[in-house]
């Protein structure tokens, strides 16, 4: 029987220590993890998923530095808690990709010395981390995300040894799909497989970077960090050359969407004042080596024939191009290559995904599936084939909120910081709450829940 909940609430955090039964010299920290409604709460049967915690290794720079101290609080709540079984973060754990254009991310130094600089950078959070696999009552896992998409297993595992990672296979080490011990009904993935601009993309710019994946988002997130490192107004940005299509080949109406696209960013959303002109995008991450400019990654009319072209990723703009990329990045349902290119910068595109891929896909079995990715959280019911309830669930973000205006006031205790939380209906392993949550002021908000069963 469908049963839905949606309430709001503030659960208050209060840690209340009790004597453990075992050992009178023991204390037990009760965690609001252990005080669900809905569960029995006296065995380790809850699934937290977190996403998208962009954790630099420079934090003059990175996207997560204000929530760093109630990330590892948070943290230590699921590592003290005696009701967690597992703790799944679900892609973008790391961040090679926000970085400002003129930075070298590596410099002199390798992947590896990237993820220690990382972790130093990080401490208290890998600590506790680091903590958690070690203690051995909360299993850790680990989904690939774009942003660390190139990390090597064995580079995660320099950060977090032991770590449970989630990938594919080993010939597609930067996408991953997990499901939880017991629960095959359950999808955790970071979701960008189906994404045009942040999906592996090989063979795409071969005489500049041989065997590279790196997708056309990888440049977007560069640009990205100037945009509010060295920020600038919309009016005041350096205005993006004008396009035209001039013949109505497919390809070219394709690539003008493509243009469209880098027009609306760079104008609206990631807008610079940089010479578009000027080499000024140092790479040496997944392959590449060179250093290029803006113009590089925008397509423009060429001179002579007046056909839209880009210096780098001109080959994608074919639908038999994406089938292929989708089938590369393990998609079971092919996605119509307009729509995918059109709806860069709509989230909405990628949380579809899951009903497209899962809940309608006969193939499949979920009726559950989590994403990160778009940094939206969200939850919302749906019906598969055979007409039972499904649950979709974003777990949004834990960067703190971007401003360019310096002076901003911005309570960051109040932003973002969200996580999903699966826990089992009293001793039923079958029938299961689904919550969406954020940490606010260092408590459990919650938003949204939805109970189905299995």
């Amino acid at each position: 029987m469908k049963k839905i909940s949606l309430l709001v609430l503030v659960s208050s955090f209060c840690i209340t220590i009790c004597s453990c039964q075992k050992s009178p010299q023991t204390e037990v920290l009760i965690t609001p993890f252990d005080t669900i409604s809905v569960s029995h709460n006296n065995v380790r049967d809850k699934i937290v998923v977190i996403s998208d915690l962009h954790l630099g290794n420079d934090l003059s720079y990175s996207e997560t530095v204000s929530h760093l101290p109630r990330l590892e609080q948070f943290l230590n709540e699921i590592r003290h808690s005696s009701t967690v079984k597992e703790l799944v973060i679900a892609g973008d754990m790391f961040d090679e990709w926000y970085i400002p254009t003129r930075v070298d991310a590596y410099g002199t130094g390798t992947q590896a010395d990237f993820i220690k600089k990382t972790v130093a950078a990080n401490k208290q959070v890998f600590d506790v981390l680091n903590g958690i696999i070690q203690d051995g009552n909360v299993k850790l896992t680990y989904v690939p995300g774009n942003h660390d998409m190139c990390f090597t297993p064995e580079n995660i595992n320099l950060a977090l040894p032991g770590v449970n990672q989630a990938r594919d296979a080993s010939d597609k080490t930067g996408i991953g799909t997990y499901n939880p011990t017991g629960y095959p009904e359950i999808a955790i993935e970071h979701s960008h497989r189906y994404d045009f601009y942040n999906c592996l993309t090989p063979n795409a710019n071969e005489s500049e970077a041989p065997g590279s994946i790196l997708p056309p988002g990888y440049f977007f997130a560069r640009i990205a960090a100037n945009s509010f490192t060295n920020p600038t107004t919309s009016a005041n940005a350096t205005k993006i050359h004008e396009v035209v299509q001039y013949f109505s080949a497919y390809e070219q109406f394709l690539k003008y969407t493509y243009y469209n696209t880098w027009k609306t960013a760079l104008s609206y959303v990631i807008y610079v004042n940089d010479n578009f002109s000027e080499q000024i995008i140092k790479t040496n991450v997944g392959k590449f080596v060179n250093t290029y400019a803006i113009n590089d990654i925008v397509p423009k009319n060429d001179p002579n024939t007046r056909y839209i072209d880009i210096k780098l990723y001109n080959d994608l703009f074919t639908q038999t191009n994406w089938d292929n990329r989708l089938k590369y990045n393990n998609v079971p349902v092919m996605l119509d290559v307009y729509t995918s290119i059109s709806s860069g910068l709509d989230p909405t595109y990628i949380d579809n995904q899951a009903r497209i891929q899962y809940f309608l896909n006969p193939l499949s079995n979920s009726r559950i599936v989590i994403f990160g990715h778009t940094h939206k959280p969200l939850i919302s019911i749906y019906k598969n084939l055979s007409g039972k309830d499904c649950i979709y669930a974003n777990s949004g973000t834990w960067e703190d909120k971007k401003t360019r205006n310096k002076s901003e006031v911005i309570d960051q205790d109040a932003e973002k910081m969200d996580f999903i939380v699966i826990s089992p209906v009293m001793s039923n392993s079958k029938k299961l709450q689904v919550s969406l949550s954020q940490y606010i002021h260092g408590k459990h908000t919650r938003n949204n829940n939805m109970i189905i069963e299995l």
